[in-house]
């Protein structure tokens, strides 16, 4: 895949993103932070708060990032935004649902879901800085990479109850920055594709689980039919 732009010129991009921005980094980052506190708590109300700050941080990236800084050296952008702006309305629409609860009912999903919250947040920057790459050219909080990783997170402790279309976007967007971690040289958004395995490893203990749990119930259903 040819990208219409260089390494250097994505990193330009960066460095004016985070100049023009300055000091919205903080205040993303406490969103994400606010974020999982709301996670945390594990209830109806505060699962659809942590959606609203899910959905505003996807809405930045696709307004603000893509389309207002990306776009200078990428028309394919524009796409991006919109579709960033698809995945926003999909978390606005899981905030509007009372079932669907931040709150993993398994172990694999609450580990996995914690991991990549610690590797969008802390562990991103510092392989960020491991690799070489100073501020303001490298990719901050609030930027597609290191916000799609901390987003899955979220979404698999909600695994259980959270519609499948809301991780596409994601998933999606993490195969893209993989492929591009390969062209570009961005060693820290390999673990993009890390993210993407953890989604899937998740997604099947949880089917098994399900359908484990449904084998169970079946027995007792015939019986019941039979009295």
């Amino acid at each position: 895949m040819a990208f219409p732009f260089s390494r250097a010129e994505f990193f330009a991009v960066f460095a004016r993103y985070n100049d023009a921005v300055w000091p919205a980094q903080f205040a993303l980052y406490a969103l994400a932070i606010a974020a999982v506190i709301l996670a945390l708590r594990r209830s109806s109300g505060a699962s659809r708060a942590a959606f609203v700050i899910l959905a505003l941080l996807w809405l930045w990236m696709g307004v603000v990032y893509h389309a207002g800084f990306f776009a200078e050296v990428n028309p394919a952008a524009i796409g991006f935004s919109a579709v960033f702006l698809v995945q926003a309305l999909l978390l606005f629409y899981l905030a509007t649902q009372k079932n669907v609860v931040i709150a993993p009912h398994n172990a694999a999903a609450g580990w996995a879901g914690a991991s990549l919250v610690i590797l969008g947040l802390l562990v991103y920057p510092m392989m960020s800085i491991a690799a070489g790459h100073e501020y303001p050219a490298q990719p901050t909080f609030g930027l597609p990479c290191p916000t799609t990783i901390f987003t899955l997170g979220i979404l698999v402790w909600a695994i259980d109850t959270a519609p499948r279309r809301v991780f596409v976007i994601p998933v999606l967007w993490s195969l893209i920055g993989t492929v591009g971690a390969l062209q570009l040289g961005v060693p820290e958004d390999f673990s993009l594709a890390l993210s993407v395995a953890v989604v899937a490893v998740v997604a099947f203990v949880t089917l098994a689980r399900k359908a484990a749990t449904s084998d169970d119930r079946e027995p007792k259903r015939v019986l019941l039919g039979r009295m």
